[in-house]
């Protein structure tokens, strides 16, 4: 079991470090965990956020355990050095498309949403967005204009096989769950859109127990705060699923306990949580790392295929919710250490 260990910038380094306290405590035959540079303190030391070091690492692992990247003192570097060029260059590198996002309420924590508790409680659906395509890849620039404007343009665009790949994705996701399917597109003013629209119908003809529908992406943000139990699974694109993601997460009443997967064909995938470095308080023990335990539980489920110790320490989280154990982000008072003994208490 070869883990590469990317922490990152910010938080990542401390959050990171109580993620695999966690996965030794489980005593995992063969666990190798390998370290690596990224993002700022990749460029500090090397001169690039993803440098060749790194990406030999993750080529020689079987998953990624990853912290978190950004540094505000690194945005006047072009856009090819910035610390998040790194994540955006192990997902194309490593051909990691599909990203699964998981969303649901702690019991207890009904009242920390900004949703009615009773709204909040109904949470339990992923998301499972797009990576490798859309705008975030597509050609872009900045030109002048023949009256002298300056325009900056980025390129919307999915192939076909690029659709179909994702929408399995979401129905194999759909079939384990509760066999409900969204597509999220905005097929009404997009040709982007329309073609996946296209694309996942015609998929849905292999999943015929799965129920399909489809929600344009402004009325998919206004029904994940009027009525998110309607979800199972959401699949969408690279730009849609990132925004209603980081929006669900806040819809079940912190990103601090948000985890997510990228995976590429087969069982290969890169594990993080879905908050940011948050430098303002790094360095100080206030990080909440439930998020990136809860990743690590993802990894060892869809990587490793290791369900029972995946739901071990998922419990263990939800245990030390129920203790009252809880970081700032949820109202409490309890550092980072301090909620990594907790959940290694509860496993």
């Amino acid at each position: 079991m070869r883990v590469a260990v990317f922490a990152g910038d910010g938080i990542g380094p401390e959050v990171t470090a109580e993620a695999v306290r966690v996965l030794q405590a489980l005593d995992l035959p063969g666990l190798d965990l390998i370290e690596g540079d990224v993002g700022g303190a990749a460029y500090r030391k090397h001169g690039h956020p993803l440098p060749a070091e790194t990406l030999e690492i993750a080529r020689s692992c079987q998953a990624i355990l990853f912290g978190a990247v950004g540094d505000f003192s690194l945005d006047h570097l072009e856009r090819a050095l910035r610390p998040e060029q790194a994540v955006l260059g192990l997902r194309k590198e490593l051909g990691l498309f599909a990203n699964l996002r998981p969303a649901t309420v702690f019991k207890g924590l009904e009242d920390l949403t900004t949703l009615r508790p009773e709204v909040a409680a109904e949470i339990d659906l992923l998301i499972v967005r797009e990576l490798n395509g859309d705008v975030y890849f597509g050609e872009k620039g900045t030109r002048t204009l023949e009256d002298g404007r300056r325009q900056g343009w980025d390129m919307m665009s999915y192939a076909e096989d690029e659709v179909r790949r994702i929408a399995h994705t979401g129905f194999t996701a759909a079939m384990g769950r509760s066999r409900k399917l969204c597509s999220v597109d905005k097929a009404n003013v997009l040709e982007t859109s329309q073609l996946w629209r296209d694309v996942v119908i015609e998929v849905a003809k292999e999943y015929p127990e799965v129920e399909l529908s489809h929600m344009y992406v402004d009325n998919a943000a206004m029904q994940l705060v009027k009525n998110p139990g309607q979800f199972d699974v959401i699949v969408t694109g690279n730009l849609f699923g990132d925004i209603l993601s980081d929006q669900a997460s806040m819809c079940v009443g912190s990103i601090g306990l948000l985890a997510s997967a990228s995976l590429a064909e087969g069982t290969y995938g890169l594990y993080e949580p879905i908050h940011g470095s948050a430098p303002d308080i790094a360095g100080k023990g206030l990080a909440n790392p439930m998020a990136t335990i809860l990743s690590a539980a993802m990894l060892l489920r869809h990587s490793f295929g290791l369900e029972e110790q995946a739901a071990r320490i998922e419990a263990a989280v939800s245990t030390a919710l129920a203790r009252g154990v809880r970081g700032g982000d949820l109202g409490g008072s309890a550092g980072t250490r301090e909620i990594g003994d907790a959940v290694l208490a509860a496993l």
